[in-house]
């Protein structure tokens, strides 16, 4: 329950600040967590990103004061926009009509009210999972290095891994039992940050010249087998975890990495998720 209020307190952060500043850095601290794992997590919850929600949230406040009879330029400033343009985009991408027409009596809005995190009896579907005390490793492999929400890396690292396909085979040579075995998807976390994205290899051995590498630290992992087929039975495994695993196991996301782990027949995949203990 603790998880449950610490969520609707960054929700209650959102509402207190609509008209103000809102950053995922707040919400984060009203939940507890870090803004790396907050944005991850949100959208495995609620099927939308943060930044998606609030602007949700603030057009559905913008379109109720227009209803009112307030005007346009003074509702954008409101809300936190400089520019009419913009304004006009995002009302548009949350109401399929342009502010001006939200002035009419009778328009057609959409609203889309706070969201309310509450306990829900889940567990009909048993989850498989084991608790793994790793020592630190080195992966070596290719890297996309780039600032990105939960949504882009839905969007991106398919198409990256499609990409590396190729090399596949040259990153199987490098692994030697220094760490998870198999093809390693890493979500790299650096002073609770989002970092990178690697397709690599656990291994000792010197990185190729166009190879970059990097260092897992030492930690506790849930490790989650996965079977079905990729990348979306990884993508549903994840938001099981993160939406009905996670906040009843006794363990909080740690600040380390997300590790998917492929073997080279894809049928023993897993999914590895830092923990930590509740204090």
């Amino acid at each position: 329950m603790e998880w449950i209020q610490r969520l609707n307190d960054a929700m209650s952060y959102v509402e207190e600040n609509l008209t103000g500043e809102i950053s995922l850095e707040g919400a984060a601290r009203r939940a507890a967590c870090s803004a790396y794992h907050f944005q991850r997590m949100f959208p495995y919850m609620t099927g939308i990103s943060f930044s998606e929600y609030v602007r949700r949230r603030r057009m559905t406040a913008a379109a109720m004061d227009l209803a009112e009879g307030a005007k346009v330029i003074d509702t954008a400033t409101r809300y936190g926009y400089d520019s009419p343009t913009a304004f006009n985009r995002a009302f548009q991408s949350v109401h399929r009509l342009p502010p001006s027409a939200a002035q009419a009596r009778g328009a057609a809005l959409r609203a889309f009210p706070p969201i309310t995190f509450t306990l829900s009896i889940k567990g009909e579907n048993a989850m498989e999972y084991r608790i793994e005390e790793q020592a630190s490793f080195r992966v070596v492999g290719f890297a996309m290095r780039e600032t990105m929400t939960l949504e882009d890396c839905f969007k991106k690292v398919p198409g990256f891994w499609g990409q590396t396909a190729g090399e596949l085979p040259r990153l199987a040579a490098l692994m030697d039992g220094s760490g998870p075995m198999g093809i390693l998807g890493v979500s790299a976390c650096d002073g609770g940050a989002f970092s990178g994205y690697y397709i690599a290899a656990a291994t000792q051995a010197p990185a190729p010249e166009d190879m970059a590498e990097y260092h897992v630290p030492a930690g506790t992992w849930a490790v989650f087998p996965c079977r079905g087929p990729m990348p979306q039975a990884m993508q549903d495994l994840q938001r099981r975890i993160i939406s009905e695993w996670l906040p009843s196991s006794g363990y909080e996301y740690a600040e380390a990495p997300d590790i998917e782990v492929y073997s080279a027949d894809n049928r023993h995949n897993e999914v590895w998720l830092p923990i930590v203990r509740k204090k």
